[in-house]
């Protein structure tokens, strides 16, 4: 279709409009959430599943677990490191992880005149099977070949105004508990029903009973701590060796032993920092049989050897680490 150059312009200010409503519903939620606190790092609210995350600095790159959840930036900008991908995303955009999933963050967009602020939202897979259910949404992919268990995408007016709704909720202690569990399921429901609805309906990844990619991830979950290979796990999730290694890394950009090994080392630094626990106790703790591997392997993935970095973590703030809102 061809445009008049009315029609252009008609555009353009619509689009105009569009941009500054948006900020202007970012703004007004950016004030609520500084009104509940101006606290550094993550801080809980009495809504049971909403935590604010705030950093008046950039951080370095910190690497944890990315758990089921939803976390909007209201400012400031983050990189995620996700296997060989790196994806930036900023004030307005918004994470989803629907599994969990080993990857890298830092805020690289942060001062203390404008600090980064985001909000996260906790759910679990049950809560998205009980919407979708209910809802009678249909559980079809729009997208056969497309899976992800990570993605980025943008917020509209409808997702801001639950979020709004949300911390307006703070100020109600009585109503709290109930009314935001309905506003979580309106929230839901808005993403089933949006451009990314296709991949929260992966059956791979949302049913642990189901074969595949999500039984795949709860069975390395559940045994990361002891030796295997990738036949004994095909054969646990009743897949071919080439077609679980395929899937699974499409939903995880890494092969199961790489995901494995980062829940290890993962586990063995949350150990070391939470207690007294040395470098020796923590690889065997972890299911490594040689310390000299665990020292190795833990460098390649943290930068530094587990003393150093254990010093390092400890003389910072930043010790309270990966932070995946």
């Amino acid at each position: 279709m061809e445009f008049m150059p009315e029609q252009r312009v008609d555009n353009q200010v619509n689009f105009g409009k569009s941009v500054s409503i948006h900020k202007k519903a970012l703004d007004q939620i950016i004030a609520m959430a500084d009104r509940i606190t101006l606290a550094e790092g993550r801080t809980s609210t009495i809504v049971p599943f909403l935590t604010i995350v705030r950093s008046s600095r950039e951080t370095p790159k910190s690497l944890g677990v990315l758990t089921p959840s939803f976390c909007l930036i209201l400012r400031g900008t983050k990189k995620l490191y996700l296997g060989q991908d790196i994806f930036h995303y900023s004030a307005g955009d918004y994470l989803t992880s629907l599994i969990d999933m080993p990857a890298a963050a830092q805020v690289i967009d942060a001062t203390e005149e404008s600090p980064y602020i985001g909000l996260r939202v906790d759910f679990t897979t049950q809560e998205i099977a009980s919407v979708v259910m209910e809802a009678e949404i249909s559980t079809e992919p729009k997208e056969k070949s497309r899976s992800a268990g990570v993605f980025i995408g943008k917020s509209d007016a409808a997702l801001l105004d639950i979020f709004f709704r949300l911390l307006k909720l703070v100020d109600k202690p009585k109503e709290v508990r109930f009314l935001s569990e309905l506003i979580k399921r309106e929230m839901i429901f808005n993403l089933l029903s949006g451009d990314f609805g296709h991949l929260f309906l992966q059956k791979a990844l949302f049913d642990q009973n189901a074969e595949g990619v999500g039984k795949a991830i709860h069975w390395i979950k559940e045994n990361y701590a002891r030796s295997f290979t990738i036949e004994e796990l095909a054969k646990s999730c009743n897949m071919s060796i080439s077609g679980l290694h395929h899937k699974f890394k499409a939903v995880t950009t890494m092969g199961p032993l790489q995901y494995q090994k980062q829940l290890r080392l993962l586990e063995a630094r949350r150990l070391m920092l939470s207690g007294p626990m040395g470098a020796t106790t923590a690889a065997l703790t972890v299911g490594y049989e040689s310390p000299s591997q665990f020292n190795r392997e833990y460098r390649r993935i943290f930068g530094l050897p587990p003393l150093q970095d254990m010093k390092s973590l400890r003389k910072t703030s930043y010790a309270g680490g990966f932070e995946d809102s």
